[in-house]
């Protein structure tokens, strides 16, 4: 399709923004996507180029992180591996299972990791004692969100993250660059069956690119910079932000379900 120049500049200042809060908290999806409906595309396509223009900001905030050092490629290898598999294994589930299932359970969770980050113990970028070893993290919950991610996607980041904290004992700020790593693992694999299906507007999907690997290079430099100061309330804001946008929707399970036993 073409794009009005105008309009495709707000479009790309619309992906910094969402680059710079995925890069911190995740949910840069919850910007863009709005944006690419409103310009639009179909939802199919929507979410198809949301992926591809976001797998650039991420990959500028995974950088950023690995030059910094807060990045463990080797130790994070099998959750890598687990999340690549169980994203590609999403994405094809998704065309056999309703994802109203998925979506009625989503807010529920991110409530529950905002109450997490709000009320749970002080978390500090100073790592903790490892409540399970690695391997077994890539063999539960790494595959669990790699799949929602290819499945659904909003909040994986989230997940992610405090999976890093609590299963793992990392600091908040180590917790956010590693779950970056599987955020653009998921991503990647999720862009690559899409694509494949011809489902992506690159024409708008690249110019925004530039965008959010603006975004996602000043994010992640901010969440270095200020690390729990910056990510916890952001985590917060994000999930309820995201568990707000699900619910809005008039359709959406929860919704019904209390419209009909009111």
């Amino acid at each position: 399709m073409t794009i009005d120049t105008d309009l495709l500049a707000l479009l790309i200042a619309v992906a910094t923004a969402a680059g710079f809060i995925d890069a911190i908290a995740g949910g840069g999806g919850l910007i863009c996507i709005p944006a690419l409906l409103w310009v639009g595309l179909p939802p199919a396509v929507a979410i198809a180029t949301n992926k591809a223009q976001s797998v650039f900001g991420t990959t500028s905030a995974v950088l950023t992180f690995w030059r910094r050092g807060h990045l463990d490629f080797r130790g994070t290898l099998p959750a890598i591996v687990a999340t690549a598999a169980a994203s590609a294994l999403g994405g094809w589930a998704l065309r056999l299972v309703d994802a109203s299932v998925m979506s009625a359970v989503i807010p529920l969770l991110l409530i529950g990791v905002a109450l997490f980050f709000l009320f749970g113990p002080r978390l500090t970028d100073e790592d903790a004692k490892s409540r399970i070893p690695l391997w077994l993290f890539a063999l539960t919950l790494a595959p669990a969100v790699g799949f929602y991610d290819g499945f659904f996607g909003p909040g994986a980041g989230s997940f992610f993250t405090i999976g890093f904290v609590v299963l793992l004992g990392y600091g908040l700020r180590r917790a956010t660059a590693n779950a970056k790593l599987l955020n653009l693992t998921s991503n990647f694999t999720a862009l690559t069956v899409l694509a494949l299906n011809g489902q992506v507007a690159w024409e708008i999907g690249l110019p925004m690119a530039v965008g959010q690997v603006a975004g996602g290079w000043l994010g992640s430099r901010a969440a270095i910079r200020f690390g729990a100061r910056l990510i916890r309330p952001l985590l917060v804001i994000v999930s309820l932000a995201i568990t707000g946008k699900l619910l809005a929707n008039d359709q959406h399970p929860i919704r019904v379900w209390i419209s009909d036993h009111a």
